[in-house]
């Protein structure tokens, strides 16, 4: 009984941009995933091997099914074709299973694409770039392309409404690959399409706290990169508990916007959270933000080791609040204890105590900083007005569960003034309550806001509207 012969050939197609071609090349060629290889081409050569097998055991119907295998159907752009993969990827592969995630059971698989140009026709403003993903040092802010909070969701919302099929094959008419992570590369307008083990490349790592829409929840699994792997962008939180927010993700059986447990239903504790690195703000709407002239740059910007231009604003913006008297020189780029004891004494002068107070500037701290709001070193007030006065926002910090303050007792008789009170039964009073917090999400509603932007709690720009 002959063996048949199998020869490596790459299939004809009506389309030679670079992205077939390497697709092409992938599934006939391509590494192993450990190695870095594209997930397909693996499921290529595992059925390539299965049919030999059968060639073996049955003869020449080897050669037929050989050829059924790999001659797939050629498919463009955004077409639903049907994919011959699927016939050797498991069935929990990232496929979203009613009412849950996009996983079957616990430690289902999740195969990833790898990097690669955009396919086909781009975008407007795209440009489809043969060159490999950069390296971490090669990706700077400046090289990347610009874009709001308010874009990144907007974007993200255009998969939803057409309810872009998932596969990691295929490309979607944006020239997007239409799996999780180019669902992210597509949001954020990156060159390329990434995948999971790329895409913070791009970004900068911050805290769950600091999480705003337009931000992403990352799982990357470097052992195996095929189980588990996913990314979501993180849409806003559904309710002031903050253990859920709004997801957007590329999953199967299509793009989808739903109410997912903070992090993700499995493996919740190793999804990371980062920020893009070119956000800039303007035109999100973001009541909680504000409108700052730099978005906070993250945790991991500053403390020791850091060194960067931030931390250099950082000192700028300390001298002038009054914390010149920390520095013996500079400020400079590098980080130093003068940083933390000028950060530390500002903080202070906003009436915060203990863990708020460590020195090391968060979301709030810069907010105020770079808005001229607040309290200077020493008492005085900033820019932004006495933050005793209607004109000056406080800080996030007095509007939480627990706090009292005669700011929230402010706050909520300027919300009955505006006909924003209903959820009062009695007060309003200086302790924070869930009757506060309802008010102020009714107001911020009232501005059009939604999502994480219309949370509840008051930020310098719902502060301004409610007191104009």
């Amino acid at each position: 009984m002959s063996v048949p012969a199998f020869e490596e050939i790459e299939p004809a197609s009506d389309c030679g941009c670079a992205g077939c071609a390497q697709q092409r090349r992938d599934l006939a060629l391509g590494l192993p995933v450990r190695a870095g290889g594209h997930p397909a081409a693996h499921g290529a050569r595992r059925a390539l091997v299965l049919v030999t097998a059968a060639g073996v055991v049955l003869g020449g119907a080897g050669t037929s099914m050989a050829d059924a295998m790999t001659e797939p159907e050629a498919s463009g752009p955004g077409t639903v074709a049907a994919d011959p993969a699927v016939l050797t990827r498991p069935v929990a592969d990232g496929a979203g299973a009613a009412g849950r995630a996009d996983r079957t059971g616990p430690g289902a698989d999740t195969p990833q694409g790898g990097a690669g140009p955009l396919h086909g026709a781009p975008g407007p403003g795209s440009a489809p770039s043969p060159d490999a993903t950069p390296t971490t040092s090669q990706i700077s802010t400046d090289t990347l392309r610009k874009t709001t909070r308010a874009e990144i969701i907007n974007r993200a919302k255009i998969w939803v409404a057409a309810q872009v099929p998932y596969s990691m094959e295929k490309y979607w008419s944006d020239g997007y690959r239409q799996d999780c992570s180019g669902y992210i590369s597509m949001a954020w307008n990156l060159r390329n399409n990434e995948w999971t083990g790329s895409l913070d490349r791009f970004a900068d790592r911050i805290d769950r706290t600091e999480l705003q829409p337009g931000d992403i929840l990352l799982f990357h699994n470097p052992a195996d990169p095929t189980r588990g792997s996913h990314v979501t962008i993180f849409g806003g939180w559904t309710d002031y508990t903050h253990t859920s927010y709004i997801a957007y993700e590329q999953t199967k059986p299509r793009t989808r916007k739903q109410a997912t447990p903070l992090a993700y239903w499995e493996n919740s504790d190793r999804y990371l959270a980062y920020r893009y690195k070119g956000v800039v703000s303007g035109g999100s709407g973001n009541a909680g933000s504000g409108a700052t002239t730099t978005p906070y740059p993250g945790a991991a910007s500053f403390g020791p080791g850091a060194n960067n231009p931030y931390v250099t604003q950082l000192g700028k913006l300390l001298v002038e609040r009054g914390g010149k008297k920390f520095y013996a020189q500079g400020p400079g780029p590098r980080w130093g204890e003068a940083d933390r004891r000028a950060t530390q004494a500002f903080q202070q002068a906003q009436g915060w105590k203990g863990g708020a107070a460590d020195g090391m500037p968060g979301p709030q701290t810069w907010a105020l900083l770079v808005s001229g709001q607040g309290k200077d070193i020493g008492g005085s007030s900033g820019s932004g007005g006495s933050s005793a006065t209607e004109s000056g926002f406080p800080g996030r910090g007095y509007f939480r569960p627990g706090q009292s303050s005669a700011y929230v007792e402010k706050l909520g008789k300027q919300l009955m003034k505006r006909g924003f009170g209903k959820h009062y039964t009695s007060g309003p009073g200086p302790k924070w309550t869930e009757a506060d917090r309802r008010n102020v999400e009714a107001f911020q509603r009232a501005q059009g806001w939604r999502g994480g932007e219309a949370d509840g709690y008051p930020g310098p720009e719902t502060w301004r509207r409610l007191f104009r």
